[in-house]
């Protein structure tokens, strides 16, 4: 199968996800389909507390649950979002802080994969998304 209809498939499974998001408050559905090096996929979605910082991106879920099973090799992530009555085709980038967990597992060629709101998919690498990031690297002199 070639990358992109790869892309497209983990798109509709991160579409999926957004259906179990608990978004009381924003009303901002996100799902994702975590792609594992290993072929294995994790899903996530967002979770809301009325205290809102201890809500969880939908990202953070997916990547949570994958290293709670002990993964920590990433392909790509699909993240599939926005306001729960539209269908969640717009593009739906990863937040600052996701961003920054994901870098932690990057091996540099993590793929973002979203929607282009006209029923297709872009993506980019997460190095694109975090230019001149911080990562393990720096904390050991090498960056």
């Amino acid at each position: 199968m070639n990358p992109e209809d790869l892309y497209k498939r983990l798109f509709g499974q991160a579409k999926e996800a957004r259906k179990n998001a608990y978004c009381p408050y924003s009303h901002f559905a996100v799902g994702t389909a975590l792609l594992c090096a290993d072929g294995s996929i994790f899903t996530g979605c967002n979770i809301e507390n009325a205290a809102y910082s201890p809500s969880n991106c939908a990202e953070r879920t997916a990547l949570f649950k994958a290293i709670s099973e002990g993964k920590r090799a990433f392909c790509a992530i699909a993240i599939a979002g926005g306001k729960e009555d539209v269908p969640g085709d717009a593009s739906c980038w990863p937040c600052g802080v996701c961003r920054q967990v994901l870098r932690e597992f990057d091996s540099g060629d993590l793929i973002i994969v979203t929607g282009n709101g006209v029923g297709g998919i872009v993506f980019k690498t997460l190095r694109e998304l975090l230019p001149m990031s911080f990562s393990a690297d720096n904390l050991k002199g090498e960056a």
